[in-house]
């Protein structure tokens, strides 16, 4: 009614800005210096490619040895490629922008790839805390830690993961389109990272808030407690061992986990920290490079340097790579 009894107002503005003027927004990246795009651009690609190749290696080693077919290496398997796609919801498109010197990104993709990441984000977490279980039932209840974590319980644990973090991931996306936003938005990140979003909005962001604060205590502080709680247990049996070469055995079977554990969960914070303290947003955008892109390329680094059935597969998986290159070639030649 307002609209129609002032077809001038701001309001109207507004209001029709939200309809149709903010199709597109424009994100701004880690830096808008011109000389230092060809460096990002090479830095990132680099990044990217390492992470994906490492990461679809730990998937083809699994896959292709029988004797890594255990729960541990079943959910590390699952990990990675959640890592891949985790990473390949943000990279493509801030090289694509790069390359083609433009900022752009439509509102649907903005929506679509922030869907994906807290998606990948929130089964990274849950994954991490399976993982966590999985350590604690093969250090504590060693005896009985194949009927335990059987392939049932395990298939189990992997899709309770996915059905918990689809939704939520549905929901936060769902509380952002019933925002309005002002045509030609700035987002001051290399990816449509939900905090910014909210944050850019000139509408009532209250329930938006309340909805985030409500994932970050339940669905990232909820697996964050079990996954200290699991690993209080293993360091109480581990302190039980009586033997210096059991306590080393046992540590080892789940350091590799505590590392990447911390990697996660001390980028996120420090990502939060940085946004807290700086309340500069580029500097939370070159935080966030740590746990989106860092920490994904170091995790098959992290699992396969002490890791001797790992290291046996990957060498195998490699030495078959380079058998067949030979053959190919001469078959090529042959025909």
């Amino acid at each position: 009614m307002l609209l129609l009894l002032y077809p001038g107002s701001q309001l109207q503005h507004m209001e029709l800005g939200n309809l149709t003027g903010f199709s597109e927004f424009l994100l701004l990246g880690l830096s808008e210096e011109p000389e230092l795009q060809p460096l990002i651009f090479g830095l990132f690609l680099s990044m990217y490619l390492i992470t994906v190749l490492g990461n679809l290696l730990i998937i083809l080693a699994v896959s292709s040895d029988s004797l890594l077919h255990t729960p541990m290496y079943f959910f590390l398997s699952n990990l990675s490629l959640v890592d891949i796609c985790f990473t390949s919801t943000t990279v493509p498109k801030m090289l694509w922008n790069i390359q083609t010197q433009s900022k752009v990104i439509t509102y649907k993709g903005c929506i679509t790839q922030m869907y994906f990441f807290i998606l990948f984000v929130a089964l990274d977490n849950f994954l991490l805390t399976v993982m966590a279980y999985d350590r604690f039932v093969a250090i504590c209840h060693p005896l009985h830690y194949m009927v335990i974590m059987n392939p049932r319980l395990c298939g189990l644990l992997v899709l309770l993961s996915w059905i918990t973090s689809v939704p939520y991931s549905l929901l936060q996306c769902l509380m952002v389109l019933r925002l309005s936003f002002h045509s030609d938005i700035e987002i001051p990140h290399f990816f449509c990272e939900l905090n910014q979003m909210v944050q850019l909005a000139y509408s009532n962001t209250f329930l938006n808030n309340m909805v985030m604060y409500f994932g970050a205590v339940f669905l990232g502080g909820g697996p964050f407690v079990c996954i200290l709680y699991s690993y209080s247990k293993v360091v109480f049996s581990i302190c039980g061992i009586p033997s210096a070469q059991g306590k080393f055995k046992a540590f080892s079977a789940c350091a590799s986990h505590l590392l990447v554990v911390s990697l996660f969960y001390g980028t996120c914070l420090g990502v939060y920290l940085s946004s807290a303290v700086t309340q500069s947003s580029h500097s939370s955008a070159a935080a966030s490079v740590m746990y989106t892109v860092v920490t994904p390329m170091l995790n098959p680094f992290i699992y396969s340097l002490r890791n001797k059935g790992l290291k046996r597969a990957l060498k195998r998986l490699l030495g078959m790579a380079v058998r067949k290159g030979p053959l190919v070639r001469g078959l090529k030649k042959c025909t």
